[in-house]
């Protein structure tokens, strides 16, 4: 699960237009990435496919084009058809050549300029005395070198070893949203760009699924490495993160799906489908018609996607047919997380701008299991990994709150949690789980720090606050992998990416050097932080980490906090 802190989408759009931020970002565990990624290739299918979503995307731009036209009637109220014709007419004039031209040009011989002969294979060449013409370099015996050794020097830079993680970061830049795949190498303290993909609107939420789409129907045993993203328009879109160059998704979950076999779709029949969908916008149960706020892929039913959207609905996807299976609308305002529970494939977890919290189990008619409420607009909801019968709820106030999903209340009202803490002052906008390190948190918040928490029995206790300088944190991710288990991905709104190996921080290692196990703590010394350039237009003022793509050593200047 992933989501994005909404403010963003309450934000004017020209505020949005002006920065450069990452709103959502995830870690793809070792050995899932495909040792050398392929080259997006158009074959006939798939020019087919693109064709298609190409004029569907045409004709909708007419439709907006002829809307606004029409909104507008006054701007061609003023011209009159007899203004047209002498512009036809003008334009005609303009084209004819005129004789004396021709007469200048027929020295030339263009009319029979494309009636040469196509020098053939071995042909001598003319003009050029004894050159030849071969139809390939390597017919030629005097080319010794063909070009082998660029096509594997291209080839070893797109490699990803299995050592290597691959990190997805959802980006907004100069107005334009895409999504940024990075390689980190931590034993070289090495992050860089390695592929990115084009995105239609800002994105909000991305979800990493290992079930390959748009490929036909997979197997059980069929495996991929693909992520779902959710941005401001109602569409999810799904893309091989093993593919470089591609420029459309590979499918699409929405209003703009061409369904399971899209080489079959009729595009004119999709236009006039979509044409009548667009006259409406009311809630319905095949498709989002608002922002997508959250996704989560069911990890012990593969081809379940469940999407939470500003329309106030929670969806549940079949990615074998791309369509909706089913809708739910048990919440009264905007839906902005979801999690699966993760022993109990039909239990899903949901929080809301209702404030309110409910478990639902989706196989059961009347789906909602328990109902909880908290004192602000919830920011995420999260499963205990190491305690399925436990779930965490962050929220606007700064709030973390920890349940017992045993003990569901009456009502809202009547909620009573295990425990709560101020984790900040601010809206907690990031929240993550150690998934190797059991009692391990990470929140980050739009008052720019970014807290590590230790959870005991008797309660949570902070162990370090840091501000890692990219400004107002929306998403902290650690890393799946035990061997990089104290790796803890931060972005925001300054649009740079840090991975912060917190084991390099001595009260970490304290707090949870009994827990780690098999995982590898850093040696003691200066803190580690590895990261890419950070946006020169945002403020430098607020200390943290130098830009570059090297391990960079935090001086004692950044204070650490230990809780007694």
């Amino acid at each position: 699960m992933q989501n994005n802190h909404f403010s963003i989408v309450l934000c004017p759009p020209e505020d949005i237009c002006e920065m450069s931020m990452i709103t959502a970002s995830l870690w793809v565990r070792r050995g899932a990435a495909a040792a050398f990624p392929a080259k997006y290739e158009v074959n006939e299918k798939e020019l087919a496919r693109i064709s298609r979503l190409a004029k569907l995307q045409l004709e909708d731009a007419k439709d907006d084009l002829s809307e606004a036209q029409n909104g507008h009637p006054e701007r061609d109220s003023g011209r009159d058809s007899s203004d047209d014709e002498e512009v036809e007419e003008e334009d005609v004039k303009m084209t004819t050549p005129n004789g004396d031209a021709d007469n200048d040009l027929k020295e030339y011989d263009l009319d029979t300029y494309d009636d040469e002969q196509i020098p053939q294979e071995g042909q001598v060449l003319d003009m050029f005395g004894s050159l030849a013409y071969h139809q390939s370099n390597a017919d030629d015996p005097y080319i010794t070198m063909q070009g082998d050794d660029e096509e594997d020097e291209e080839r070893e830079d797109l490699q990803v070893l299995p050592t290597d993680n691959m990190v997805v970061a959802a980006k907004v830049e100069d107005e334009v949203a895409h999504l940024e795949v990075y390689v980190y190498e931590d034993e070289a303290d090495n992050l860089y760009v390695h592929h990115d993909y084009p995105l239609p609107a800002i994105p909000l939420c991305v979800e990493w699924l290992d079930l390959p789409v748009g490929k036909g129907k997979p197997d059980a045993s069929s495996s991929g490495n693909y992520v779902a993203v959710g941005t401001l328009d109602p569409d999810i879109e799904l893309w091989d993160l093993d593919m470089i160059d591609s420029m459309y998704p590979n499918a699409i979950l929405g209003q703009g799906s061409l369904g399971e076999d899209s080489s079959k779709a009729d595009p004119d029949t999709e236009h006039k489908k979509k044409k009548k969908r667009k006259k409406s916008k009311k809630v319905n149960d095949n498709y989002h018609v608002d922002a997508v706020l959250s996704l989560a892929a069911n990890r012990l039913n593969r081809k379940l996607l469940a999407s939470a959207s500003a329309d106030k609905t929670v969806k549940l996807w079949d990615l074998t047919t791309q369509q909706c299976a089913k809708s739910f609308s048990y919440h009264t305002d905007k839906v902005c997380s979801i999690a699966w529970h993760p022993e109990e494939a039909t239990v899903l977890l949901s929080g809301s701008y209702d404030r309110t919290v409910v478990a639902a189990d989706l196989s059961l008619m009347e789906a909602v299991i328990g109902r909880w409420g908290v004192e602000s607009d919830v920011e995420t909801v999260t499963w205990d990994p190491h305690d399925p019968n436990y779930f965490y709820v962050t929220t606007e106030n700064g709030m973390i709150h920890y349940h017992d999903k045993r003990t569901a209340p009456f009502s809202p009202e009547n909620t009573k949690p295990v425990w709560t803490l101020q984790a900040h002052n601010a809206s907690v906008s990031a929240f993550d789980i150690n998934p190797v390190i059991p009692g391990f948190l990470a929140t980050g918040s739009t008052d720019k720090e970014v807290k590590l928490w230790n959870v005991q029995p008797n309660g949570p206790s902070m162990v370090v606050s840091r501000n890692l300088g990219v400004g107002k944190v929306f998403t902290t991710r650690f890393a799946p992998d035990k061997e990089v288990g104290f790796r803890l991905a931060v972005a925001g709104s300054k649009g740079a990416m840090q991975i912060w190996d917190t084991s390099t921080n001595p009260a970490v290692r304290n707090a949870f050097a009994g827990r780690v196990g098999p995982t590898p703590l850093a040696d003691e010394g200066k803190e580690r932080v590895v990261g890419m350039d950070e946006d020169s237009s945002d403020d430098e003022d607020e200390g943290g980490v130098e830009p570059g793509g090297d391990a960079v050593q935090v001086d004692d200047g950044w204070e650490s906090m230990d809780e007694v």
